[in-house]
């Protein structure tokens, strides 16, 4: 597991405490994928031009342009655990939070450094300087997509909670399992918009129409108070918790990031989508036209993907 510049090599080893275990789906009926079943638990989206991204309201988003994307195909929810599940009885497929570094990649590592491990989101305490993620996040060695919060955690009962600890490589091996891709930027955020032009949020203008949230993000001051108004308090929510869009796909904002195939910053990765860790006070970008830079190999708590079928 390479550590992204954002995380750096201040991050520390150190154990974390099991979250408690979430509420059964939301949805019922959740179909499994399998390749005999090629477009199983998938929306189709009838391509067309819009308008993507928007005014920044970070240096990345803006400025919006004319895009065109053609029709396709797209997963009702994130990818949950049950489902990658399957596609590694399948395949005996090792995710990459589960292999060691290659000393080659990294000389001068020890080999404690060198065990498989991925990043996990522990918190910190009121006050803490916000300008150092390593307060925050946490390298656990033993942390993967089956140990989301390291040794001692565990996905039992949490099998339609989305799959996180999920590289760039292992989400497209899992697409290819299946004879699908992973959803190019202007995919994603055409699908996430939901026949919308120019809304800022995937509902529609309002942050919390009636007063509700809409999604699975951060209330309060992030990273250590989360009022959990939306009925989760730093944790994933099972997938489709919330209503989905206008073109029927649910947690297309906030629950966890999305990979996509558009790269950014040499060998990186846009991810879109927002996670539980947004907060409007500090990330903010569970809004379609916002975008962030994916880790080049690796993947953490809060990150996600879903696939693509191109007609």
């Amino acid at each position: 597991m390479r550590i992204a510049p954002l995380f750096a090599a201040a991050l520390a080893l150190a154990p974390v405490a099991c979250a408690p275990a979430p509420p059964k789906a939301c949805q019922a009926d959740l179909a499994i994928p399998d390749p005999a079943h090629l477009r199983a638990g998938m929306v189709k989206i009838k391509g067309g031009t819009f308008l993507m991204g928007a005014a920044a309201m970070r240096p990345e988003e803006g400025p919006a342009k004319a895009v065109a994307v053609g029709d396709f195909w797209i997963d009702q929810h994130e990818v949950t655990n049950a489902d990658f599940a399957k596609f590694v009885a399948a395949t005996g497929y090792v995710t990459e939070a589960e292999r060691p570094l290659d000393p080659k990649l990294y000389p001068g590592l020890t080999p404690n450094q060198m065990r498989p491990s991925s990043l996990v989101f522990v918190g910190a305490e009121p006050g803490v300087d916000r300008g150092d993620p390593s307060a925050w996040w946490r390298v656990i060695p033993g942390a993967d997509w089956r140990h989301p919060k390291g040794p001692g955690s565990n996905i039992k009962g949490r099998e339609t909670l989305p799959v996180v600890h999920i590289g760039y490589e292992d989400a497209l091996a899992y697409a290819r399992w299946l004879g699908r891709d992973l959803p190019t930027e202007a995919e994603w955020e055409y699908a996430a918009r939901g026949g919308l032009a120019g809304a800022p949020y995937v509902w529609g203008q309002q942050k919390t129409p009636g007063g509700q949230p809409q999604a699975n993000t951060w209330q309060g001051v992030f990273p250590s108070i989360d009022a959990g108004a939306d009925g989760y308090k730093a944790s994933a929510a099972p997938v489709g918790c919330f209503k989905p869009n206008g073109y029927g796909l649910f947690d297309m904002a906030g629950n966890v990031w999305e990979w996509t195939k558009d790269r950014i910053n040499g060998d990186q990765h846009v991810i879109k989508g927002g996670s539980f860790l947004c907060a409007d006070d500090y990330c903010f970008r569970y809004r379609p036209a916002a975008r962030e830079v994916g880790p080049p190999d690796t993947g953490a708590s809060h990150i996600g993907f879903r696939t693509v079928i191109r007609d």
